[in-house]
């Protein structure tokens, strides 16, 4: 069909639409004469709406407004079956994939871990392929996935930068061989960048267009949101702030050889265990050892659970080495971030990573007062709020984006 132009009625239409299937999305089930009403249609034209959206699979009649006064109005919401999407989260202990529907709700995950020598392709397409079929799905059945990784794909080269500790995604070749084993269209992101989508779209940094993420977990890293929209940089390697020289260590050179930098040997995981042994602070136990029921990192390497199981016990009982390893934490964090906040004045910063969010309150009301000390703006700090999964909501969440851009332009 050819394409609309402006004023035309199939655009009209097509505008019409849209608005619709996006009210159906954040208000859920809705009746013609609600949909009417939020749109500015009249009945007619409402109703002439839904039976063309229902025509084309697009939303499905479901029950009634019951229990109001009058007659029952029929209840239409979006058709979740209409389209699904994959998500994966690539890390150096698994790969985990998810499908959801156009909804956005999630309907079934797999999980696959890494292996010696593993083949990066043979593990996507088991992780896709075993999340697929848990959902009664084939994976052709999947209108786009997006994968994140570590590090970037650069875009004049193709190969993983910034990640030389995710083995067997380093091939020249990877992103073609992707792409011919899966049948799908397939983006790649960045780990932390997706986290930043999670929290844009579902958690802390709703409604707000200048913000950075701050991330620790395998990796000490930032995600820069600027006018609403991710910045990646000419190679896709912004945000990588691990690699920032830093006061307190040695300058760091050759860092993509050694994969670290100031900042992450001042601030990242590896060093925490040895901090809290010099202030003090007692061993903790390891997730999944006895009297660590709870303890958030359990999904993680070993670093990160060590340093995530220290950080939790010190956050619930803050006082004397307690407090002074939080202390010290927040001032090596402070150290790295207060360079970001003095280039892009932020409007906050959003604290996310198994060992951020172990510090909870406290860890955050430390660094806050930190970072007034070293940084010429004061943004809000705050926690993130997709705790579970962010990097694999944010790729979930980023495929739906397009994808609901494809299946909602009834115009063509």
């Amino acid at each position: 069909m050819p394409a609309a132009t402006p004023g035309t009625p199939s655009l009209l239409r097509a505008m019409n639409d849209r608005a619709a299937l996006e009210l159906l999305l954040t208000h859920g089930p809705l009746s013609r004469t609600r949909i009417g009403h939020l749109t500015g249609l009249s009945k007619p034209t409402a109703s002439q709406l839904l039976a063309r959206l229902e025509a084309v699979g697009l939303v499905v009649a479901t029950g009634t407004d019951g229990g109001r006064p009058g007659p029952s109005a029929q209840l239409y919401e979006i058709n979740p079956r209409a389209a699904h999407v994959g998500g994966l989260d690539v890390t150096p202990e698994r790969v985990l994939a998810a499908v959801a529907d156009l909804t956005g709700t999630v309907v079934a995950t797999h999980e696959v871990p890494y292996t010696e020598g593993a083949d990066a392709v043979a593990q996507v397409t088991e992780a896709l392929g075993g999340a697929a079929r848990a959902a009664g799905l084939h994976p052709t059945d999947l209108r786009r996935v997006v994968i994140g990784t570590p590090g970037a794909f650069d875009p004049q080269t193709g190969r993983l930068r910034y990640a030389s500790h995710l083995p067997g995604w380093h091939s020249p070749t990877l992103l073609e061989e992707l792409a011919a084993a899966l049948p799908m269209a397939v983006e790649y992101e960045n780990d932390v960048n997706l986290a930043a989508v999670a929290e844009q779209r579902l958690g802390a940094a709703r409604g707000h267009e200048d913000f950075v993420l701050l991330w620790n977990e395998e990796g000490l890293g930032a995600a820069l949101v600027l006018g609403g929209r991710l910045h990646r940089g000419w190679t896709g390697g912004a945000g990588e702030v691990g690699f920032l020289p830093v006061p307190g260590r040695p300058l760091v050179r050759q860092v993509t050889r050694a994969n670290s930098g100031g900042y992450q040997e001042l601030a990242g995981v590896e060093g925490l265990p040895r901090l809290a042994a010099e202030l003090g602070v007692e061993p903790a136990d390891a997730p999944g050892a006895p009297g660590a029921a709870g303890v958030p990192g359990a999904a993680h390497g070993p670093e990160v659970a060590a340093a995530v199981a220290l950080l939790a016990r010190a956050a619930a009982a803050p006082q004397g080495a307690h407090l002074k390893f939080l202390q010290a934490y927040a001032t090596a964090l402070a150290t790295g971030l207060a360079s970001v906040v003095a280039v892009l004045d932020p409007e906050i910063v959003v604290l996310s990573g198994a060992a951020i969010s172990a510090g909870g309150e406290p860890l955050r009301a430390l660094l806050e007062a930190e970072l007034a000390e070293l940084a010429p703006s004061r943004p809000r700090l705050v926690p993130g709020e997709v705790r579970e999964r962010p990097v694999l909501h944010g790729a979930l969440e980023s495929a739906l984006a397009a994808t609901r851009d494809e299946v909602f332009d009834t115009s063509g």
